[in-house]
């Protein structure tokens, strides 16, 4: 088990409805905060030519990093999705409590930086290696989690991992999806229905952990 008597208490178990509006607003508002970038780009200098009556290259200038801008915000829109495949978990698992999860090495990616996490079970050996990415697409890895993390899931097939005392979230999926391919073959038919359910059964490759239904 996780958790037992020799352990200290875990903290308090985050509320899940909690976590998943504040996850909803960090991805809503960074969406927001570009395309509100991307209007200022592009409307300032449309302004400024109609105010002054120039045509001047300069003023287009501003334009050019908008539209760049405004498409990478669509591109990484879909990769956003993510907090739903997360919340999809959330409904299918509780939440257990883990002493401990060490980071092994991070990766970063055009989806996120992709970490590499060891979650240690008190009592069990040979925890299988995960893929942790941050579910709104956050760079950087919480400090909070030697003081253990909360997780929903089937860590053969992937996971939720939430931090403790705050509202970070973290999809998981095993590193190496065929090394890990006996522990899901031995899970009987309650298992595999609740990895169905939660979309958990299908393979994850490195490089695409931020796509939806990866």
């Amino acid at each position: 088990m996780p958790y037992d008597a020799r352990t200290p208490a875990p903290p308090e178990a985050p509320d899940v409805v909690q976590v998943l509006k504040a996850n909803y607003r960090a991805l809503i508002g960074l969406f927001a905060l570009r395309l509100l970038i991307t209007a200022l780009l592009v409307a300032i200098p449309v302004a400024l030519s109609r105010a002054t009556g120039s045509n001047s290259v300069i003023l287009t200038v501003p334009i050019v990093p908008g539209v760049f801008l405004f498409i990478y915000t669509v591109y990484r829109f879909a990769h956003g999705l993510r907090v739903f495949q997360c919340a999809r978990v959330l409904r299918a698992y509780p939440m257990v409590f883990h002493p401990r999860v060490v980071k092994k090495s991070e990766r970063r990616t055009r989806y996120g930086n992709v970490f590499e996490i060891r979650v240690t079970t008190r009592g069990q050996h040979g925890a299988p290696l995960m893929l942790a990415v941050n579910a709104t697409g956050r760079r950087r890895w919480p400090q909070s989690t030697e003081a253990g993390v909360w997780l929903a899931g089937d860590l053969p097939f992937g996971g939720v991992m939430v931090m403790p005392g705050g509202k970070e979230m973290f999809f998981l999926k095993p590193a190496d999806w065929d090394k890990t391919a006996r522990g899901r073959d031995e899970a009987g038919p309650e298992r595999l229905a609740r990895a169905q359910q939660a979309k958990l059964t299908d393979r994850t490759k490195h490089a695409v952990m931020m796509r939806s239904g990866a």
